[in-house]
């Protein structure tokens, strides 16, 4: 279940205070019904119809959910989600937009705060009382408007139709090489080209809430290399942290053209296999492209490590970790020392060592960079 930012405010606030409030909920929802009816022309009907009586019983289960919140850090959100979500799919199917509603909404949440305010000051509610109801009221306009909007979506779009075939069907070009001219499937799909992509690989796609990702981003998830298309990764990102139950590890390609889209791909399933929930690529670019051959990272390991097999494995270690330092950080025994919290000494010694085992090679550029990129690799690993 997402966590909604108006639970989240009303949690902080005195438990007692919902009991105190308790017995406004039916006169509040009442005025709320009374001022939508009198400000939005479509809800205008009688007040005794199926139509009249579906908008009084959501804004009383939407008024009494805020007031259940209050001081509850666990709440339970099904009945209204449940509710708006309905109405979204109702204003569709009734061959509605959906801005009556969202007025609704809005009025609601306005009439809500001009209620509220004098019964919260006429209970000894502060400053900080008032300011946390205001944020409250008004992130819950947002969560009730989202909620709609998802289930016009879903009504708009069903799981299964033509609109999702011709989805998956882009996915698979976008990824494809060579990629096909896109302009024609894209169009048909409801797909704006962006300029550049990035590609989330993903370790599962189990429960991805594809549907609330936007018309931006392109979802493969019925294969075993789930990931995401979008332009915008990060927004991406946080939206999938606030409404997947069960998130998996992701990894994120840096931007490319969309004709690289399938590289990029590539690139983002090597990223899994590095530690973190979220791994950047651009971060480990180094890395990952010695992943992407490991007989290459084997022969380049022989090539520029070969002296240090003549020691044990644990000066090997030792001595690879302080030569990764010396290279990185190219200065003298004090500097390194702090970096590997070890004695200036102790590093004078070992450099001495590498100097012996590996001679005037240190003193070559080529070299030093094999040996750089060679021992960053090891630490991502956590081999040295």
């Amino acid at each position: 279940m997402p966590d909604y930012r108006s639970a989240q405010a009303l949690a902080a606030a005195p438990r007692q205070l919902a009991a105190a409030l308790e017995p406004h909920t039916r006169p509040l929802a009442e005025t709320i019904v009374r001022e939508v009816r009198r400000e939005v022309p479509e809800y205008a009907g009688a007040p005794g119809g199926r139509f009249g009586r579906a908008l009084a019983e959501g804004i009383e289960v939407a008024v009494r959910h805020c007031v259940r919140c209050i001081g509850n850090p666990r709440p339970d959100h099904s009945e209204w989600v449940r509710q708006f979500r309905q109405r979204g799919r109702r204003e569709f199917a009734e061959g509605r937009t959906l801005d009556a509603l969202q007025a609704a909404v809005r009025i609601g949440g306005r009439v809500a705060w001009q209620y509220l305010t004098p019964v919260l000051r006429d209970l000894g509610a502060g400053p900080q009382t008032l300011t946390t109801a205001a944020e409250a009221i008004f992130a819950f306009v947002d969560e009730l408007s989202a909620t709609a909007l998802e289930g016009f979506q879903e009504a708009q779009h069903p799981p299964g139709s033509a609109r999702e075939e011709l989805r998956r069907r882009l996915t698979a070009l976008v990824l494809a090489e060579p990629q096909p001219d896109l302009t024609g499937p894209a169009a048909d799909a409801g797909w704006p080209l962006p300029g550049e992509v990035s590609v989330i690989a993903l370790a599962h796609a189990e429960g991805l809430p594809a549907g609330r990702l936007g018309d931006d981003v392109l979802a493969d998830a019925d294969g075993d290399r789930p990931c995401l298309i979008t332009p915008s990764p990060g927004r991406t990102l946080e939206i999938l942290s606030g409404n997947w139950e069960k998130p998996a590890r992701a990894a994120v390609s840096p931007p490319v053209p969309l004709a690289l889209a399938a590289a990029a791909h590539r690139l983002a399933r090597r990223g899994l296999a590095l530690p973190g929930d979220v791994v950047w690529c651009a971060d480990h670019l180094g890395t990952l492209w010695l992943r992407s051959e490991d007989f290459l990272a084997a022969r380049l390991r022989t090539k520029y490590l070969a002296p240090l097999e003549a020691v044990s494995e644990r000066q090997r270690a030792r001595l690879a970790e302080t030569l990764l330092a010396w290279l990185e950080i190219r200065g003298g025994a004090p500097e390194i020392a702090r970096r590997l919290h070890v004695h200036p000494q102790t590093v004078r010694a070992r450099l001495h060592q590498l100097r012996e085992l590996f001679g005037d090679r240190l003193d070559d550029a080529d070299t030093r960079f094999g040996l750089h990129v060679v021992l960053r690799r090891q630490l991502e690993e956590g081999t040295l």
